[in-house]
């Protein structure tokens, strides 16, 4: 199982989070994803940290799918691909209504048919041809028009691999047809299948099976000395899932609730999202039961956690992509290096 961490440009000062990755590829991190979502964009970190790292990959994590054509799409990861001397991996994800429409001013609508489209696209600009795309989103060149079919003065390249971020069960075929990973989230290895079966699925529909793609997963991960720490730890999670479950998305369209739904936690995920669309956020905090933080983290006492890292790879996870707690970029990485060894010590 690979090892893979998670950073952003915005947020904690620029400086630090670039020693935090420099510190990361030291320790031995396989992955770097750079976020991207309503913050910083992630391909000028993404140069940046091409030139201070040597030999972690570094991954987009993610791009989203409607805020760049799909031709830049596919130029930024040749570029960055090179930049980094092919140690990039393009991720790709729809996002929600909320960013695309509320930030970005472009239609969410029919994510999965335009997700389809550009990622065929991208393809076709990895592989040196001129774009030709007549679809139902995607139109190239763009009829009506003078513009001839082009192709790009790139090098090309078409052994990027291309991961997308998906939830919804079609979104899940969908990667398992099409990509070369998959970025996961609210993932509880007890219900697994709820990922990995539409994932099967549209592998099959390819010809291809899960050893095809790379099942990236991740969640928070922190060491408590002892049960009374652990169920503070606990107690501090609890408004970040309420979030999840109730504030992500829309009142129509939330992705993580239908995920949590999906692997067992219908009434509970129901009971926090009311709450929580009432107004009353402590209460849909409080609603979270300990199950469902341990469920999809990786808190625990290190006996807990080495267990619950065997759990994540027996359940068919193949790089755990670890967001180490602590309050200090010095706490983070001494955390994150204790992570790396217990997945090391798994084989």
């Amino acid at each position: 199982m690979r090892t893979a961490t998670t950073v952003e440009a915005s947020g904690a000062p620029w400086r630090e989070t670039v020693d935090f990755a420099v510190e990361a590829e030291r320790i031995g991190v396989d992955v770097c994803w750079v976020a991207e979502a309503w913050g910083s964009d992630a391909p000028s970190a993404l140069g940046y940290l091409a030139a201070r790292t040597s030999r972690m990959v570094l991954g987009s994590g993610v791009l989203q799918v409607g805020t760049r054509s799909p031709v830049l799409l596919a130029q930024t990861a040749l570029t960055l691909a090179d930049m980094s001397g092919g140690r990039f991996l393009l991720g790709l994800g729809s996002s929600g209504p909320q960013v695309i429409e509320g930030l970005h001013g472009v239609p969410f609508a029919h994510p999965l048919g335009r997700t389809r489209e550009t990622v065929a696209v991208i393809r076709s600009v990895f592989a040196g041809e001129k774009v030709v795309h007549d679809g139902r989103h995607v139109r190239i060149p763009l009829p009506g028009g003078d513009g001839r079919p082009m192709r790009t003065s790139t090098v090309p390249n078409p052994d990027i691999p291309v991961y997308l971020a998906t939830l919804s069960p079609r979104m899940l075929a969908l990667t398992g047809e099409v990509a070369d990973g998959w970025l996961g989230t609210s993932f509880v290895p007890e219900g697994a299948a709820a990922y990995l079966d539409p994932l099967r699925a549209g592998a099959a529909a390819a010809g291809r099976t899960l050893a095809d793609l790379d099942l990236c997963q991740g969640a928070e991960v922190a060491f408590a000395a002892d049960e009374g720490e652990l169920a503070a730890m606990v107690a501090a999670r609890r408004p970040g899932i309420a979030f999840s479950l109730g504030g992500m998305g829309t009142a129509a369209a939330n992705f993580y609730f239908d995920a949590y739904r999906r692997q067992g936690w219908g009434e509970r995920a129901d009971r926090v999202r009311a709450l929580w669309l009432a107004g009353d956020r402590a209460g849909a905090a409080d609603a979270v039961d300990d199950a469902m933080v341990l469920g999809t983290t990786l808190l625990g006492t290190e006996d807990g956690v080495r267990a619950r890292l065997a759990d994540w790879r027996a359940a068919g996870v193949t790089t755990v992509r670890l967001y180490p707690a602590g309050g200090t970029r010095d706490a983070r990485l001494e955390t994150l290096g204790r992570a790396v060894d217990l997945v090391r010590a798994l084989g």
